[in-house]
């Protein structure tokens, strides 16, 4: 009888205590002290917040090289990473307890003599000095504090100092101990707790303060980190005090020789030692890439711009950002290091770094459209430049791949491709003749101080070798401007736009987009690569010929999983049949003619770049390309396993022409780029295209 009077009395404390009535506060410690009223204060384990059943794993995602070890950067809101009890030194877990719940591992989520021992020096001292809260209630603050599903007003009634967050606090761990065992809790804690300079959990702590892991910590290192967790602002001795710091160490370590967790004398030594720090901080973003491979900032800074359009993390690119510095995740990139070296030092034989013009170059592989090397000669940098610079020597601006305003350069001739592809799928055959004039006037209209012959596009061919009879493999060869607009009028300008967007090119600038979108049928002049691009377009484009048609949306990973260890789906390829086979065949043939190679079919008669395929020694295709009055030059070669692309230019002015010289520059640095990547790896030839899409209905001369 009397039992169940006392349970009702606790009930209305309770109900008092939510209400903000003060005297309950001091009531209740007394109620639980005599054992009354548990079952009225625990809150049923399934009614707990979700993020106390299941915590949210905020936790720093890694991206590493394509060997999977090398790292180039992490991501993270918070430093943290979770890490398993047994991978936590037996003197950190020791330490925690002794300088923060002594009972830990008698009480059940409430340690009743804290409370009241609480309760008697506050109301001894005239105001709150000691607060009773277990490792289990610190657990359910820090949690409910972080928990990003929670609204900021929740998060904020999770520290506020009122006895209702107290109640709350300690329903919460007496249910959660009903449930969870003791070590759970004590992991779920040490993997949460905040130890001050940036540091999350007892992984990144370590590494911030002593450059180790939670497994290696020894008894002064284990004693500083439990000690800061009570003040980590004030008392961290990198940025705040050491003296701090240094007093809440033999503080703990005194704690735990009265819970004869270690020997007097054992304390004593670890509390002369020397504070002995290694701070070490762990890379946050693209811009902490390693000095020495600054360069693989630009392949970190177009990952990011990848997972930001990726649905399967969020439903905008700010909750995919959070996603990937929250998730824990592990990415191994496609960023293959040894490609990378040589493409950068390709770029900077040609260009120095402060050299206003610049080369961006992209590789990437055939099938997968994995890409392994990005590559410019500019430092990746938020530093400041010489006035007058924009770019250069130091830029974060996405040079190679795009985006973010750079909407890229003119490739040139390097567009005849699409022409071609779009003619051979038309059904017109490799053998398709023309006599090249000098210059044609075709119907596209063309306004503006660049028209000529009364109004319609009338291109010319630079040099003699572009003119008089050619089929698509020696016009390809030669690059006749004049045979592609003459193709491109029997074929559809429309079309050779249509053939670009599906081989994944992307029109950046405003101007480009609006033409594809409303005035394809009269952009006769698309075909000699009028339209801006980027070096990773390019080279994915030419790697679809490459894999016989198979186009694969550019890749910046090989894997990705989560903190779970699940595989995550975003990180495979995405790949699809664009072209059918025999006309990529046909496409890939007609473009050895340019490199040095031969067709299938014997009918190269010279090219643009022929060293490049008789340097090489391996089958080859590719295409050069100048733009107008040399305002720049590009170069992209591909074999089955690789496709390089680069593209000399000035990106803060076009109008600041390369010159003519350049090509042959960058025609060396693509071989050596291809004999360095393909070193080690098997000589693989085309796959020859039918007699059909190479003469169409004609019988072919044996002769």
């Amino acid at each position: 009888m009397k039992r169940a009077h006392l349970d009702k009395v606790f009930t209305v404390l309770i109900a008092g205590v939510l209400a903000g009535v003060a005297l309950a506060v001091a009531a209740l410690p007394a109620a639980l002290v005599f054992g009354i009223g548990f079952g009225a204060l625990a809150t049923p384990y399934a009614e707990l917040p979700e993020s106390l059943r299941k915590p949210p794993t905020v936790e720093r995602s890694s991206l590493y090289a394509n060997d999977g070890r090398t790292l180039i950067t992490t991501f993270y809101t918070e430093d943290r990473v979770e890490v398993p009890l047994d991978r936590i030194a037996p003197v950190m877990r020791q330490a925690i307890v002794a300088a923060e719940d002594a009972r830990f591992y008698q009480h059940r989520g409430v340690d009743l003599r804290g409370v009241l021992r609480a309760l008697t020096a506050n109301q001894r001292d005239g105001a709150p000095r000691q607060g009773a809260s277990t490792l289990t209630m610190q657990y359910v603050r820090n949690v409910l504090a972080g928990d990003p599903r929670l609204t900021e007003h929740q998060r904020q009634a999770a520290t506020e100092i009122s006895a209702a967050r107290k109640i709350r606090e300690m329903r919460y761990a007496l249910a959660l101990e009903r449930e969870l065992s003791k070590d759970e809790i004590l992991r779920r804690y040490l993997n949460i707790a905040y130890f001050g300079a940036g540091a999350y959990g007892i992984a990144a702590a370590s590494k911030r303060y002593f450059s180790t892991s939670p497994a290696k910590l020894t008894l002064p290192q284990a004693a500083l980190l439990a000690g800061l967790v009570r003040s980590p602002h004030t008392d961290d001795p990198i940025n705040g005090d050491a003296d701090a710091a240094l007093s809440r160490r033999a503080y703990v370590l005194d704690r735990m020789v009265d819970s004869q967790q270690v020997a007097p004398a054992e304390a004593a030594r670890a509390s002369n030692a020397p504070l002995a720090l290694r701070p070490s901080e762990t890379p946050n973003d693209c811009t902490a890439v390693p000095k020495e491979q600054n360069d693989w900032g630009f392949f970190c800074d177009w990952f990011t711009q990848w997972w930001s359009a990726q649905p399967a993390f969020g439903a905008s690119a700010a909750e995919r950002q959070d996603t990937l510095r929250r998730g824990g995740f592990r990415i191994v990139s496609s960023l293959d290091p040894d490609i990378q070296r040589a493409a950068v030092r390709e770029v900077r034989a040609i260009y120095a770094v402060d050299d206003p013009l610049a080369v961006p170059t992209a590789v990437v592989q055939p099938g997968t459209g994995r890409v392994l090397a990005m590559a410019v000669n500019r430092n990746y940098s938020v530093a400041a430049n010489p006035p007058g610079r924009k770019n250069h020597p130091n830029t974060v601006n996405q040079l190679v791949g795009g985006g973010n305003g750079i909407a890229g350069y003119q490739a040139g001739s390097t567009f005849k491709l699409f022409a071609l592809l779009a003619a051979l799928e038309s059904g017109l055959p490799l053998d398709t003749s023309f006599d090249a004039p000098a210059r044609i006037r075709t119907r596209f209209p063309v306004e503006g101080p660049t028209a000529n012959c009364d109004g319609r596009w009338c291109p010319t061919n630079p040099t003699l070798a572009m003119d008089g009879p050619h089929t698509m493999w020696t016009a390809f060869g030669h690059s006749s401007n004049t045979y592609f607009a003459w193709l491109t009028e029997r074929v559809g300008a429309d079309r050779v736009v249509a053939m670009a967007e599906r081989l994944g090119m992307v029109f950046r600038a405003e101007q480009d987009a609006e033409l594809a979108r409303h005035g394809a049928k009269q952009w006769g002049a698309f075909t000699l690569g009028v339209s801006s691009t980027t070096p990773l377009d390019l080279a994915n484009a030419y790697a679809t010929v490459a894999a016989e048609g198979t186009w694969c949306a550019p890749l910046p990973v090989m894997s990705i999983t989560d903190n779970a260890g699940h595989e995550v789906a975003a990180g495979r390829p995405d790949c699809r049949q664009v072209i059918d086979p025999d006309v990529a065949r046909a496409a890939a043939d007609a473009a050895r003619c340019p490199v040095g190679d031969q067709s299938m079919y014997a009918a190269c008669d010279g090219g643009t770049a022929e060293e490049l395929g008789r340097r090489l020694g391996r089958p080859v295709a590719g295409k050069t390309g100048t733009s107008e009055r040399d305002g720049t030059t590009s170069v992209v070669a591909i074999t089955p396993q690789l496709a390089v692309a680069q593209i000399a230019a000035n990106p803060d002015d076009p109008q600041d022409a390369v010159g003519g010289r350049a090509q042959p520059r960058l025609v060396d640095a693509v071989g050596r780029v291809l004999d360095q990547a393909l070193r080690d790896q098997p000589v693989r030839d085309f796959v020859p295209p039918s007699e059909s899409v190479a003469f169409g209905g004609a019988i072919r001369d044996p002769n």
